[in-house]
């Protein structure tokens, strides 16, 4: 029997205090938007050290990096933001604070106020737009209770500049509980090492100075 597309995608292993093992991905891409050659099993780096990112180079053993999860999970909880035409879905609990949404729309994702995201600060079309550039799963929307979480892409993961890993496409993340309300289509991956949430960025990567010249 031959195999569907659905069989095809790829899936992340997450290893216990070591890489991402990724098998069967095909379009693995840099910040520039060239693609980075790939084959059917890589290790890509989550430690943040290896001196050939983005692919693991065994540093992770050498400096005892840790894939713990280290959030209490009192985040993890989906809030909802309900205007007269949309309605704004927020867990907060996995965001990579990124900072997507507030810099395309401030009038609806406000910084240092309470409640931080107003349904009626925008048009519902520049809502969704924005909406659909959060990179963590954290945001989605519903139009007339019909909820929009997930995406039609190819899988693919990009290696953003100088922050986390964005898969999309709907890779399969093995053994590794999704946020509540979160999509399983897109996710944002830890790289620099020094996330709370691992395996997902919590926004360390910009504490931390992270950097990754190359990539």
């Amino acid at each position: 029997m031959s195999s569907t597309k659905e069989d095809r995608k790829p899936e992340i292993e997450c290893s216990r205090d070591g890489p991402y093992v990724v098998k069967t991905l095909e379009q693995l891409v840099n910040s520039q938007g060239e693609e980075i050659p790939t084959k059917k099993i890589i290790a890509l780096c989550r430690c943040g050290s290896s001196s050939n990112k983005p692919f693991c180079d065994g540093t992770h053993a050498k400096i005892g990096f840790s894939s713990k999860k280290l959030t209490d999970g009192s985040w993890n909880k989906r809030e909802n933001y309900v205007g007269g035409d949309i309605t704004i879905h927020d867990n907060r609990g996995i965001c990579a604070h990124i900072g997507f949404c507030t810099d395309n729309l401030p009038s609806v994702f406000r910084m240092k106020t309470e409640p931080w995201i107003d349904p009626e600060g925008a048009d519902k079309n520049e809502i969704v737009e924005t909406v659909k550039k959060c990179p963590s799963g954290a945001l989605s929307y519903s139009l007339k209770d019909k909820e929009y979480r997930d995406q039609d892409r190819n899988p693919q993961i990009l290696v953003s500049k100088d922050g986390p890993y964005f898969v999309t496409g709907g890779i399969g993340l093995n053994d590794e509980q999704m946020g509540e309300g979160a999509s399983k289509e897109h996710f944002a991956l830890c790289r620099c090492g020094g996330s709370k949430n691992k395996p997902f960025c919590d926004g360390t990567h910009w504490y931390i100075n992270f950097k990754d010249e190359k990539n």
